[in-house]
């Protein structure tokens, strides 16, 4: 989790870095160059991207584990798989493609799609129960995929292929016919990517509505070197909070080069040939057809815009529009710029919003309105009203429910049953009802509880698509229960199970469930009738793949995706359970080197952890994840580091509680603490852990817990911080999950800010940063400016930049040199503290 609350003329925004900049990796090493013991202090140094031990790369290298995308319910058709095999990690030239950043999307310009991510490099599929895997032909030359879907009937696929080659830059729409395994280009169609799939199907399975790139739209705009004058915004007293945001728009010019790009023409495509303009072109990030083909629901963003906040608080246009008669088509709402909505959690804009079809209706949409003005401090009886309306969407709007609490979603499942959630932050509220669509009357209530309370979670209601390609709630053969897929997380681990919750009584009784040594999660009901299930399994040894269970019989493996890391021998994990001192229960994942024996005595540890706010420590306790899972170390993972060596303590849980009245931030730096000695005193208990050998790391908040131990504790001999944020005065309107303001408890945000201790942190300290971090308060000041106070102030440490990355990083070149930098700072501050000392001594 990484939230943080936060020549020619080129048409490249002067508002955001040219990718193709050259940018140093930025480095200061005060206790000597890695590698040259004898090296005095150096302020920075051009370096080329290195590599880490090689057991390490051959993990990073690793290709992910296939995923499937399951074909609807189709009458008369078979169920398949679509399984998709993505790449492996991108190379830094990738990320050097051009990239805009602007109005909080990032895309490329020679595609009009996304410029970042890993794509879909092959499709397979395969017939269930007894299939075997087809490859699809027909495919473009050294595909990449970005998304795929099923047509409503399973008779057909389509997929959207990216290509910046000079000759045929853009995006592409392809069809797969299920059939034959052939995959065919509808030709002469270029579409936009800039608001996610550019696509949908309609429900006749022949049709779909897409957005396109306006046929007319021109050359690209150039920028204009030559300022013709200031950039002026003000605020005439109006409230207008906000969070700090990034890649947004600066000028003018940046406003005319999104909407160059951003703009698309809606457009119906016929699989036989047929392409038909929708209106007219405009900045739609929404299209979706009626479930029965009749119309298309569009959201569309439009000026005034806004230099403080991303295209998603843009002034909203919402329309119904008539695919027969385009006069007969209906504007249901326009949302003004929200600027101006609460800066807290659970904040939403006045008027009309969430709109979506009705998806077991004909031609129904359906929207949420607020109650209390958007405020969720305000008292009010009714917090949300969601509103119905039916085609032809001249009537008044009838209402389906009034909530207490805040609209979540809805799922729908027929005239007589949909499930509607409401949630509240602040004491963690969940409630489910089921109300009937065609006559709203008092609603049941399913379920009432806290969501952060796992141990009593009843999950989340099974939905597949139907005929019209819609989601809809999978319910009992009889209509009168709903199915649920729950983590069953329980003071033993994670053990998922299904179940089935009566609709009228609330009564749950389940069905299956997860066991040991396995960790299985119930991915479908693929029959209701013969209870028929489709499952996930996965072990310590054995990497995930799928089966088909008939509940209470034995399981049938279908599919048999290799491991991703051949044969190598793989660190089992261990979960660890202690407590702190204030007897709160903790736990954590402790990885040992392969071959690791009691008698090896302690090792030097690295300790990863990220913290999580409760309201209770009840719910802060309960034991997270499973033991039985397969180990998937992705590109920030600290396991790696067993393979030099290294106990690892994975996901330390670190809760800050904050029960009653009291905020969990009022006394976040001591529950910090408690919660980091704890798991090292369990290691040291344990025999594994040199408890003065240990290093912490986080990512993201995870650094900026790790700049907080550093500057209250002794616990450790080294730190690395990666894309973290260490001013809190910076991000004034709040972070994480902090909702009060810096004017509203400075004294919180001064004591929080590990910026603010700059002079008292003396432990080696290793800051990473993406150039081109994207996330919400994480802007790279934040590590330029504490490195600065850092080395001012003697401390030891070094700061690399990466170029080109963001707030994940995805550069092959770039990951490899991380773990090469963390490799030497821990060999060098942890495994080897007695030569850093003699060096940093010369």
């Amino acid at each position: 989790m990484f939230r943080e609350t936060s020549g020619a003329q080129t048409a490249v925004p002067t508002s955001m870095p040219t990718l193709r900049m050259t940018r140093l990796i930025f480095l200061s090493v005060v206790a000597g160059m890695f590698g040259h013991p004898s090296a005095v202090v150096r302020a920075q140094t051009s370096l080329k991207y290195q590599q880490p031990p090689k057991a390490i790369v051959e993990l990073v290298d690793v290709q992910p584990t296939p995923t499937i995308r399951l074909s609807p319910a189709a009458k008369g058709q078979a169920r398949w798989m679509l399984i998709e095999q993505f790449s492996g990690l991108p190379s830094i030239g990738d990320l050097a493609q051009p990239e805009f950043r602007l109005a909080g999307r990032r895309f490329n310009p020679k595609t009009n799609g996304p410029s970042r991510g890993r794509y879909i490099t092959s499709l397979k599929i395969q017939a269930l129960a007894n299939g075997k895997e087809i490859a699809v032909s027909g495919l473009p030359t050294s595909p990449k995929i970005i998304s795929a879907d099923w047509s409503p009937d399973a008779r057909k696929i389509f997929f959207v292929n990216a290509s910046d080659s000079k000759d045929d830059a853009g995006l592409s729409l392809w069809i797969v016919d299920v059939a034959s395994a052939q995959a065919r280009r509808l030709p002469g169609i270029a579409l936009n990517g800039m608001f996610g799939s550019p696509c949908e199907w309609v429900s006749d399975s022949e049709r779909l509505i897409c957005k396109t790139v306006a046929a007319d739209r021109g050359p690209a705009p150039t920028r204009n070197e030559i300022p013709t004058g200031p950039i002026v915004q003000e605020n005439l007293g109006r409230l207008t909070p906000g969070r700090t945001f990034e890649d947004l728009l600066k000028n003018p010019e940046d406003e005319t080069i999104f909407d160059y790009y951003a703009t698309s023409q809606l457009r119906l495509i016929s699989l036989d040939g047929g392409n038909k303009a929708i209106g007219k072109p405009g900045i739609f990030t929404d299209a979706s057809p009626s479930p029965d083909g009749n119309y298309v629901l569009v959201s569309e963003r439009h000026h005034p815009y806004t230099y403080l906040l991303p295209f998603e608080t843009f002034p909203e246009r919402v329309s119904v529009i008539d695919l027969k008669n385009d006069a007969n088509s209906k504007q249901l709402a326009d949302n003004p710029l929200q600027d101006n909505v609460p800066s807290v959690t659970d904040a939403v804009q006045t008027g009309p919003r969430e709109f979506d079809w009705r998806s077991d209706a004909p031609a129904t949409v359906a929207w949420v309105e607020a109650g209390d003005g958007g405020d969720p401090r305000k008292e009010a009886a009714v917090r949300d009203t969601v509103f119905l309306l039916d085609a032809p969407f001249d009537a008044t709007p009838h209402k389906l429910i009034d909530l207490p609490v805040r609209y979540a979603r809805v799922a729908w499942a027929n005239d007589r049953l949909a499930l509607v959630e409401e949630r509240r932050w602040k004491d963690r509220k969940r409630i489910i009802f089921a109300v009937a669509p065609s006559a709203p009357a008092t609603p049941v209530k399913l379920y009432e509880g806290s969501f952060e309370d796992r141990y009593h979670d009843p999950g989340q209601p099974l939905e597949e698509n139907n005929s019209a390609g819609k989601p809809v709630l999978q319910t009992t053969p009889d209509g009168s229960g709903v199915y649920f897929r729950s983590p069953g997380a329980s003071s033993e681990g994670d053990k998922p199970y299904l179940s089935v919750t009566n609709a009228t009584s609330g009564e749950t009784k389940q069905l299956w469930q997860s066991a040991a040594p396995f960790y299985e999660v119930p991915f479908a009901v693929l029959d209701a009738g013969t209870q028929t299930i489709l499952i996930r399994r996965e072990s310590q040894e054995k990497n995930p793949n799928f089966y088909l269970e008939k509940i209470g019989g034995s399981p049938e493996q279908i599919t048999f995706f290799p491991s991703p890391y051949g044969n190598a021998e793989l660190p089992k994990k261990q979960v660890l359970h202690y407590k702190r001192a204030d007897g709160v229960e903790l736990s954590a994942n402790l990885y040992l080197p392969v071959g690791y024996k009691p008698q090896d005595g302690p090792l030097p540890t690295l300790m990863e952890a990220y913290p999580t706010e409760y309201k209770t420590k009840a719910a802060a306790g309960q034991v997270t994840g499973s033991p039985y899972q397969f180990p998937i170390l992705y590109w920030g993972s600290p396991i790696p580091f067993v393979t030099q060596g290294y106990a690892v303590l994975e996901n330390a849980t670190i809760p800050i509680v904050g029960e009653g009245k009291a905020e969990p931030n009022d006394t976040y730096v001591e529950q910090l603490v408690a919660s980091a000695k704890a798991a090292i005193d369990e290691g040291a208990r344990l025999g594994v852990v040199d408890r003065n050998r240990v290093a912490v790391m986080g990512h993201s908040y995870g650094a900026f817990m790790t700049a907080n131990l550093l500057a209250h504790s002794d616990l450790f001999k080294a730190g690395i911080a990666r894309s973290g944020a260490y001013n809190r005065t910076l991000t004034p309107f709040g972070f994480q999950n902090e909702d009060r303001t810096y004017w509203e408890t400075p004294e919180t945000y001064y004591k929080m800010s590990p910026f603010s201790y700059a002079d008292k942190i003396k432990t080696p300290l290793l800051m990473i940063h993406g150039e081109a971090d994207d996330n919400s308060g994480t802007f790279p000041v934040q590590s330029e400016r504490f490195f600065s106070a850092l080395k001012g102030h003697g401390a030891t440490v070094r700061f690399v930049l990466l170029p080109l990355e963001a707030h994940g990083y995805a550069g092959r070149e770039s990951i490899l040199h991380m773990f090469w930098e963390m490799n030497n700072w821990l060999n060098t501050y942890v495994k080897n503290p007695g030569s850093a000392a003699t060096t940093a001594q010369r």
